[in-house]
């Protein structure tokens, strides 16, 4: 049976000693989250994660879902564990007490995210898609429908969906046909079908929010008449109870490889009542919001469960006892060695940890310019820490769904045959990490956002901005021999980073498909640049400690070690991804579709 343990320590370290959450506390609306209360808070979080979810996690797989003529049915335990997760108010950690929150930073949430993957990845999916719905709501709503819907979005009473996708209409919403026609009285009759709805149907909560893109009659083609509404699953009563049933149906769910325990839906919409979210013709700025808090929370999924598949190989490498060291007994006294002697089976596990710390310590920076983006007083900080989330959003989604999926692998590689079987849980992780890579925008949109709309938004100076933080920390390591040792890398990546960069300003502009068949291995190219700045950052932290002779020496001695390991045997895939990216994409596009 598989076990998890929330990595506090490393959150710890990574929260208060590389990036200094401290001064979120300094934040309008966040005078209250000092270290004491952040550290208090995510320690609540990881036993409800560790006593609560995980537990119905692996169950949960094996039961999966079940549907029977229009009603879900989420697996055992899933709503027992529900209500106790809203009993305890998590969710609405970091919505605003205006609407019952407890209006916490971001960046805690995204935290929690973490654990939440790690523990229950299917679970999770119910209440990440209702604070997604409350974001949309709280940027783009009317006082009306903020004050109607978002208490019971907080307080967990109602739960929220995002409807995008039609079976002739994925990544294209423009082709999407779902009708909204006016209703005379302010209300929008919805009518059309949606395909891939998470969470479209259950019964953990008493009533469902469907947020629906849809075309009114007059509509331009294409995303520029795509309007948003909020379509309730029971239409409220005055007194804010679930009332009339509405116009919408579950038609079926998804049998699935992974994320059983999350109901993914066909949702029927025939003449629903609907209310407009944000202005006619523009939800797709409505949606945005919604999306792209769930890119980041997909992000945050390869990385949980990355983690929790890495706890559990390394246990097992530590007890497999078969055969002996390369260099002589290391367990003399016992039958063998354990697995962990062999030169592979280390190097496997140390790119998961390597990718865990360090992806970790991205994504917590980034969830902190979340809030400084949000809140901070001063306009010249916000816009700086705006576009370095807009240009990270991309980065997180994809590298860390594909580095995440390949490190599930090399953990039930780990496990050879153990791991291949349903007993260890490993498996499971593997299976349920597959589908990050697809939803929200498959990575390969990512990539494209990041080249074609990122890099040259205003003007380029979302990258230059994160080329200029990347280059500071490099110039700040020179007075340390090891620092600067470990600092080279990253330059030298720095620069393979830029050279792209340029390459794809020029090719890509004469010929789209430049930077259409190079975009993911640009994106691997910044991501393998942004985790090797991390660790830079990281081992001088600990570098630091170390010499003050304060902290766990042991602990701190191996962040210096893994960032040594990822500078060596990670940071040489930046060698690879320039050569792929000055090839381009002739030989891509040289094949006629007979000769393939």
């Amino acid at each position: 049976m598989p076990t998890y343990r929330a990595p506090l320590d490393d959150i710890r370290f990574v929260l208060h000693d590389v990036h200094g959450v401290a001064r979120l506390a300094e934040l309008p609306g966040c005078e209250e989250a000092t270290p004491d209360v952040v550290d208090a808070v995510l320690a609540e979080g990881a036993k409800v994660c560790e006593e609560v979810l995980f537990p119905i996690n692996q169950s949960g797989d094996a039961e999966g879902c079940t549907y029977d003529q229009g009603t879900v049915r989420t697996p055992s335990g899933f709503i027992d564990a529900y209500k106790q997760y809203t009993a305890g108010g998590w969710t609405g950690i970091a919505a605003d007490p205006a609407y019952g929150g407890q209006g916490l930073p971001e960046a805690v949430r995204f935290v929690f995210e973490e654990m939440l993957c790690s523990a229950n990845l299917s679970f999770s999916m119910y209440p990440g898609l209702s604070h997604g719905a409350y974001s949309a709501l709280t940027s783009h709503g009317d006082d009306e429908l903020k004050a109607r819907y978002l208490p019971k979005l907080v307080d967990g009473s109602w739960a929220g969906t995002m409807c995008l996708t039609e079976a002739h209409a994925g990544t294209d919403l423009g082709i999407l046909t779902t009708r909204a026609v006016p209703s005379g009285d302010g209300a929008y009759s919805i009518t059309g079908t949606k395909i891939f709805i998470s969470a479209g149907e259950q019964d953990l909560t008493e009533n469902i929010l469907h947020l629906v893109l849809a075309r009114l009659p007059d509509a331009p083609a294409g995303t520029k008449g795509i309007s948003m509404f909020l379509v309730p699953k029971f239409l409220p009563t005055e007194e804010g109870r679930p009332g009339t049933r509405n116009g919408v149906t579950c038609g079926s769910i998804e049998h699935k490889m992974g994320i059983k325990g999350s109901a993914t839906c066909v949702l029927n919409f025939d003449s629903a009542t609907g209310f407009m979210v944000g202005e006619a013709n523009k939800g797709m700025r409505a949606m945005f919001v919604m999306m792209n808090g769930a890119r980041l929370a997909v992000g945050m999924q390869g990385l949980g469960l990355s983690e929790v598949a890495y706890q559990n190989a390394l246990a097992y490498a530590k007890d497999r006892l078969q055969g002996r060291s390369l260099t002589g007994a290391k367990n003399p006294s016992g039958p063998a060695d354990s697995i962990l002697v062999h030169p592979d089976v280390r190097k496997g596990l140390l790119r998961v940890k390597a990718f865990n710390e360090g992806a970790r310590a991205l994504a917590y920076w980034v969830g902190m310019l979340i809030d400084i983006e949000h809140r901070h007083t001063d306009a010249a900080t916000r816009e700086e820490a705006a576009d370095v989330v807009a240009l990270m959003t991309p980065v997180i989604k994809a590298f860390f769904t594909d580095l995440g999926f390949d490190s599930t692998n090399i953990s039930l590689q780990t496990l050879g045959g153990h791991g291949y079987i349903r007993e260890y849980g490993i498996e499971q992780y593997v299976r349920d990490a597959r589908i990050a890579q697809i939803y929200e925008g498959t990575n390969a949109v990512q990539a494209l956002d990041l080249v074609g709309r990122k890099l040259p938004m205003e003007g380029g100076r979302l990258v230059r901005r994160f080329f200029s933080l990347v280059k500071s920390d490099i110039d700040s390591a020179a007075d340390d021999e090891v620092l600067e040792a470990l600092a080279k890398p990253v330059g030298e990546a720095l620069v393979k980073l830029q050279k792209a960069t340029m390459l794809l300003a020029e090719k890509g502009f004469a010929n789209p498909d430049e930077a259409g068949a190079v975009a993911t291995d640009y994106l691997h190219l910044m991501g393998y640049t942004a985790l090797g700045w991390q660790w830079l950052k990281m081992a001088t932290v600990a570098r630091r400690k170390l010499a003050a002779g304060e902290g766990d020496a042991t602990f701190l001695g191996a962040k210096v070690k893994t960032a040594r390991f990822y500078m060596s045997h990670m940071m040489p895939e930046t060698n690879a991804l320039l050569a792929r990216i000055q090839a381009g994409a002739s030989s891509i596009m040289a094949l006629t579709e007979a000769e393939f």
